[in-house]
């Protein structure tokens, strides 16, 4: 393993771990961002420009960033009840590193894990952006347009709402 792997790794798994753990459900989805970025790194360091650039697009900069948003927009500033079952996290915790443990038993037993890669292909993230310029610039175009659609329907919906509540 290599350092920035390892780094990466660790905020990745940090992240998540904190998605899960925290009661702040804003900081919930900021702890979620940090693990999709450390996800990003992954793929990036796994020679996936695209993957990982799209990874930061998609997820980073647009789902984690609106659901962000809609918390903000939707839910007042008291605090949920949250109960807490010290034994419930006990023995969620024993069955999680148990299924853990057999997952890693699994991977580290099957022969697909002895088996020799082919060599990666070499497209690059440029290929990929010149083909969508030019072979499929139309079902690229049909797709922005159909979330233009939804957006201004999404919009157009909470105004009635709004308007309804008055």
């Amino acid at each position: 393993m290599t350092l920035p792997f390892t780094i990466i790794a660790a905020l990745t798994i940090a992240g998540a771990v904190a998605a899960m753990s925290l009661r702040n459900l804003v900081h919930c989805v900021l702890a979620l961002t940090l693990a999709f970025a450390g996800l990003a790194g992954m793929y990036l360091l796994l020679g996936a420009q695209f993957v990982g650039f799209a990874q930061i697009l998609v997820y980073i900069g647009a789902i984690a960033i609106l659901t962000v948003f809609a918390i903000l927009l939707t839910r007042g500033t008291e605090p949920d009840a949250f109960l807490d079952l010290p034994s419930a996290w006990v023995s969620n915790s024993v069955i999680v590193a148990a299924v853990f443990g057999v997952l890693v038993w699994a991977v580290h037993s099957s022969p697909l894990s002895r088996r020799t890669l082919p060599p990666p292909p070499q497209i690059t993230v440029r290929q990929i952006g010149f083909a969508l310029m030019d072979r499929f610039v139309l079902p690229l175009e049909v797709i922005g347009l159909l979330l233009t659609a939804a957006l201004i329907g999404a919009v157009i919906l909470a105004m009635h709402e709004k308007q309804a509540a008055k």
